[in-house]
């Protein structure tokens, strides 16, 4: 066992810290997590110590070595992923200036619409292939700007929640362009940041890092990272990608016409493209791929399964997932024209609106709770559906396959559910570990173990399950439209009663 070399893939998420061990035909040798702590200092903030992450990927490390039976000697070369977006901003020593800034972060509104008035809505899609939303990390560093001066001050180094871990291994000031194409700071078409971009916004230049394909080694494990983790000095560590990224490499969508699903608490659709294509509104995402001289379309719904726990927890909490999604078999097609908007915490593709809410549409007293749940899985898999339509529009072309992960892929029916809407074959794999098996793979094409990022996947990815489109497609061909035209009648009654709701409570805090 000791003589084995294995890839480590580091994956640094909102939850924990995951360190994970894979050979070189893909199976699983050990993993560990460690958790995280979020902070929430204000309404509407979402922060981390950036610190915090370093002892829980150094925690995670020696577990899963520990796990295994093996020193750091085993590990051939180690890849990076974890959560897109977040800002860590660093002194001229390396050191943490304030807590990062993460991802799901909303404070950054009116930083948004300056960088739209500074730079132009159209031409920002046109540089960046996506619209300025509080999520990115370009609003985030501009926020600081305006609202820290003094921390601003201070600020040299810019980096990504998993490229801060790389600092800390390798003592390098690297990033992967996917990863750089998430910050609204990238030249899509170029790969590599806008000049343009950062002078609009008064960022210095230097403060970026260079940034690499997601297999091209960036450094090396240093001494002192090594005396903490229990790796080897010298041990290379690649790009990396991105969590959603490193996903699509995961279960193998890495070339185009194959669509990564991703099934959580929201819902990700990741589409390979071999240019770098935008959608002219940025209703979707554009980025850079972790695969050299390609590019991804991303469609982000924020609740999907999401949507289903809700309506369990709330509606029936002392029924199994399992016995309710089993009542909604025997409901037909279309729910007898019960339609359900998913618009739980607002919605971003195709609607990027706070504000959207969710609805039942249709019903009457013949609906019984089968009819119910069945309208939330069709209402998912229907919101799914628009970002399958934007990006065939965008120019993405035929879609041959749909590569399904997460939660809400383990239920068969709505596995099936969602083959009819999309109509095209939905599969499942063999891997379950996501992204940190796509970084550990990235990692692999770094030491020479495969020779692509394809060739990867195919020695590693296996299928596991297929669903074919059913007759009950056609019924579905009549139930979309009507669930697209719900959200544009809905739209302005969303925008009066949040303002009246608003109105209320802060009416009733003063009585």
């Amino acid at each position: 066992m000791t003589s084995q070399k294995l890839l480590l893939g580091i994956d640094v998420s909102t939850t924990g810290a995951k360190a994970l061990l894979i050979d070189e035909v893909g199976r699983v040798v050990s993993s560990a997590t460690t958790p995280l702590t979020l902070f929430t200092p204000r309404p509407l903030w979402s922060e981390q110590d950036p610190r915090e992450w370093w002892a829980g990927v150094t925690q995670s490390i020696r577990q899963a070595l520990a796990q295994a039976g093996l020193t750091g000697s085993a590990i051939l070369a180690i890849g990076l992923t974890g959560q897109m977006h977040g800002l860590v901003l660093l002194d001229g020593q390396g050191d943490v200036l304030r807590p990062a800034i993460l991802w799901n972060d909303q404070r950054t509104g009116p930083q948004c619409d300056e960088i739209r008035s500074r730079l132009g809505k159209e031409r920002l899609i046109q540089i960046t292939g996506n619209d300025a939303l509080t999520g990115f990390t370009a609003p985030k560093l501009l926020w600081v700007q305006q609202n820290e001066p003094e921390i601003y001050a201070q600020g040299r180094h810019v980096l990504l929640p998993k490229d801060y871990i790389r600092f800390m291994l390798t003592g390098e000031y690297a990033m992967d362009k996917a990863d750089g194409s998430g910050t609204i700071l990238f030249d899509l078409s170029q790969r590599t940041w806008s000049q343009e971009i950062l002078a609009a916004l008064s960022i210095p230049s230097e403060w970026v890092p260079p940034t690499y394909e997601g297999p091209e080694v960036t450094g090396t494990i240093s001494p002192q990272a090594a005396a903490e983790t229990g790796l080897l000095p010298g041990t290379p560590v690649v790009g990396g990608a991105g969590d959603q990224a490193a996903q699509a490499v995961g279960v193998g969508a890495v070339q185009p016409g194959i669509i990564a699903l991703t099934l959580g608490t929201s819902g990700v659709v990741f589409a390979t493209t071999e240019a770098p294509l935008i959608e002219p509104q940025g209703r979707l995402h554009a980025f850079c791929h972790a695969l050299p001289a390609h590019w991804h379309f991303m469609g982000v719904m924020l609740s999907a399964a999401g949507s289903l726990q809700w309506y369990r927890d709330t509606l029936a909490p002392e029924v199994d997932f399992a016995d309710l999604v089993a009542e909604a078999k025997n409901v037909s097609p279309g729910s007898e024209g019960l339609l359900f908007l998913p618009y739980l915490t607002g919605e971003r593709t195709p609607y990027p609106d706070p504000l959207a809410r969710a609805a039942w549409v249709g019903l009457t007293v013949r609906h019984e709770r089968a009819h119910l749940t069945r309208a939330v899985l069709e209402g998912v898999a229907f919101g799914i559906k628009d970002s399958f339509t934007l990006i065939q529009q965008a120019g993405l072309g035929a879609i041959s396959q749909v590569r399904v992960s997460g939660g809400g892929a383990k239920s068969p029916l709505w596995q099936q559910i969602m083959a009819d809407v999309l109509d095209v074959e939905l599969v499942t794999v063999n891997t379950t570990e996501g992204a940190a098996f796509g970084a550990a793979l990235l990692a692999g094409v770094g030491a020479g173990i495969f020779t692509s990022v394809p060739a990867a996947c195919e020695a590693t990815i296996h299928l596991t399950g297929r669903v074919q489109p059913s007759p009950a497609r056609t019924a579905y061909r009549d139930f979309y439209p009507r669930y697209r035209a719900l959200y544009p009648a809905l739209v302005s009654e969303f925008r009066t009663m949040a303002g009246v709701v608003s109105q209320r409570l802060g009416a009733g805090k003063t009585q």
